[in-house]
């Protein structure tokens, strides 16, 4: 009696770990379905307050320098902001350097976070000068301002603003957004500028708030022959993007009504009680049989 005592307890334990196994299979299967959460960027954002695309020819063109300047560039992801008030350029004028650019502000500054992007630049008391024009500016401004704002989930948005008077080559000009200005000046040059050149789409905004496509050839003496493009104020941003929604589970599949042929329909699995953890109960009994026929089948060979 003891014997069979010993032998049936740890039978009955054998009985309800496997089926436990069984029952608690379904919830694992079913909880590592889950999908991950993707995580949203912060946009981008760059400013520059000036940027220069020009051709420096010297003595007959027979030495080309390229003049290639950018002034307070930045770009983020990482927020930042630049001040310098004066760019640069060595060996284009008899060997010393050459001012670009003077101001009394000249910043550019560009920021993002969750919520968005910005990019702005202010430009105040400007005076450009190039190769061969010493004394008279290429272009001298009162101030002028750009901004790009690419706000998340909101239509992105650009402007340039232009306050106080324009001088293009000593000449006092008034700028129209929509079309371009031309200046000529006999034997110093040409300068076209487009005002306000401004771009959004659904996610991006950019702005620039003075474009101007140079040749310069002062007094037809060949000392300097400058053509190219000059930026004012460059702008650009682009909005975060939206995090993906989580996937929702898969929803359960049910069996498709397949009816013998011939045969009288009979109730559903809906109809007798049946849910999605049909499967996982019936396993358990399929196991929890099995091991009752293990314990019978051992215990009549012990008793024999």
């Amino acid at each position: 009696m003891n014997a069979n005592t010993d032998f049936r307890m740890p039978a009955r334990r054998f009985t309800a770990t496997a089926a436990a196994t069984v029952l608690a299979a379904g919830p694992m299967v079913l909880a590592g379905a889950g999908s991950a959460h993707a995580t949203a960027d912060h946009g981008r954002a760059s400013a520059v307050v000036l940027r220069t695309g020009l051709d420096v020819s010297l003595l007959n063109k027979t030495v080309n320098v390229p003049l290639a300047v950018s002034l307070n560039e930045v770009r983020a992801p990482q927020s930042a902001e630049r001040t310098a008030l004066t760019a640069r350029l060595d060996g284009v004028d008899g060997g010393q350097p050459f001012s670009v650019l003077r101001a009394d502000v000249a910043s550019a500054k560009a920021t993002v976070s969750a919520s968005g992007a910005e990019a702005s630049t202010n430009l105040t008391h400007a005076r450009i000068h190039v190769p061969g024009l010493p004394l008279l500016s290429l272009i001298e401004v009162g101030q002028v301002t750009s901004k790009a704002t690419c706000e998340a989930g909101r239509k992105p948005a650009a402007s340039a603003t232009l306050l106080g008077g324009v001088t293009v080559l000593g000449k006092k000009v008034t700028l129209t957004v929509g079309g371009p200005t031309e200046v000529k000046v006999p034997g110093v040059g040409e300068v076209r500028i487009d005002f306000s050149k401004t771009r959004t789409t659904s996610r991006t905004a950019a702005a620039s708030a003075l474009e101007l496509h140079v040749s310069v050839n002062p007094l037809k003496l060949n000392v300097a022959d400058v053509e190219g493009t000059l930026t004012l104020g460059s702008v650009t941003c682009e909005s975060p993007s939206a995090a993906p929604a989580p996937a929702s589970a898969p929803a359960s599949v049910s069996a498709p009504d397949i009816k013998p042929q011939g045969a009288p329909a009979k109730s559903g699995l809906a109809e007798t009680g049946g849910t999605s953890t049909t499967p996982f109960v019936v396993g358990a009994a399929v196991v929890l049989l099995a091991a009752g026929g293990a314990a019978v089948a051992l215990g009549r060979r012990h008793r024999s």
